[in-house]
């Protein structure tokens, strides 16, 4: 007898538990550059908005930037409302800057459930960063997830060992706030919503004084050609391109005439045939475009880690036994050097 009442009263404690649980409310940090919203941002809002709560974007920088990312934010689809901040310490964020300013507002509002980033340098710097002070764990790279409204648990799915295994995650309710960033190749950019017109706050910026880091200057590779990480078509070169001069002299006019993007092996990088930038794998970018055209790649684990999501794979290769062979829907076992000019040949035609 006394163990049924005490069932029963656990149940009900466990009722009145779940019916008072909190529904999702998501943090998505937006990164933008000169008052563009970066397009892995925008693939972050949609995974946020899986959630099927409210879905609040962070929006950080300088005043002459940050008001025009808030006027399109605000119309973004999902999206309930944008808080910014501005400050000129915020123009180029670091991680010991911008933490405090995260911490803050998870310290001041206990409605928020989830905080959300697409995985890039500055994101994978500073979630893990804010976690470990709130003593939670930090997910990386989530290719799906879902949220159990039941149980207020959120499962998630993400790539290990260079993309041969899923795992899938569960972050329990016991977990006040989860953070997470998003494969930007597994979810498609939040489009603007006519009529949509989220709440805007204005947040106090944190002031660091004397901060342990400082940024000195920021290099970016100007490029007429579509930007790697979102191009629909990309030409990869390995290293049978020989040297940078070959790379160039083959690869770009391939690329020109189909309108794609250049990418590179890490072999190709490493040995200075093209900058770091266009490094495609588990240590480069992961692209997943219409079409993925491999010359003289081999096809390293690491590599195909970073484009096997890839519609349409062509490989070229003189080795018919290379790995790049395994995923490639098209394989030709030729000279690149032959192949190529005689393919753009043809295309010009």
């Amino acid at each position: 007898m006394f163990r049924t009442r005490t069932i029963l009263r656990c149940q009900r404690q466990l009722s009145r538990a779940y019916a008072t649980a909190a529904p999702p409310h998501a943090l998505v940090f937006l990164e933008h550059r000169q008052g563009v919203i970066d397009s892995g941002s925008l693939s972050a809002l949609t995974a946020a908005e899986q959630l099927g709560g409210q879905v609040s974007a962070l929006i950080i920088g300088g005043k002459d930037h940050v008001q025009d990312v808030v006027h399109t934010a605000k119309k973004l689809k999902g999206v309930t409302s944008v808080l910014h901040s501005s400050s000129p310490q915020y123009v180029h964020p670091l991680p010991e800057t911008l933490s405090p300013l995260l911490e803050s507002l998870l310290s001041k509002s206990s409605s928020f459930t989830h905080v959300v980033s697409a995985t890039s340098s500055l994101a994978k710097s500073v979630l893990p960063r804010v976690a470990a002070k709130l003593d939670v764990p930090a997910i990386s790279e989530v290719t799906s997830l879902s949220h159990d409204k039941a149980s207020n648990s959120t499962t998630f799915t993400r790539p290990i060992y260079a993309g041969n295994a899923i795992a899938t995650v569960r972050a329990p309710a016991s977990i006040p706030v989860k953070f997470f960033t998003v494969r930007s190749t597994a979810f498609s950019p939040a489009q603007l919503q006519e009529g949509a017109e989220a709440e805007v706050v204005a947040v106090n910026p944190v002031q660091v004084n004397d901060p342990v880091t400082e940024h000195i200057k920021t290099t970016i590779a100007k490029s007429d050609r579509p930007d790697l990480g979102v191009a629909t078509r990309v030409v990869s070169g390995g290293r049978a391109l020989k040297n940078a001069e070959t790379f160039e002299a083959t690869l770009y006019p391939l690329a020109d005439v189909l309108g794609a993007a250049v990418g590179a092996s890490r072999a190709a990088v490493d040995a200075g045939y093209a900058d770091n930038s266009l490094q495609v794998g588990q240590t480069g970018k992961v692209v997943a475009p219409e079409l993925y055209m491999a010359l003289g790649i081999s096809g390293a684990i690491q590599h195909l880690a970073g484009m096997k999501d890839s519609k349409l794979i062509v490989a070229v290769n003189k080795d018919p036994d290379a790995p790049i062979f395994q995923v490639a829907d098209v394989g030709l076992v030729a000279d690149l050097f032959q192949v190529v000019p005689e393919l753009v040949k043809k295309l010009k035609t």
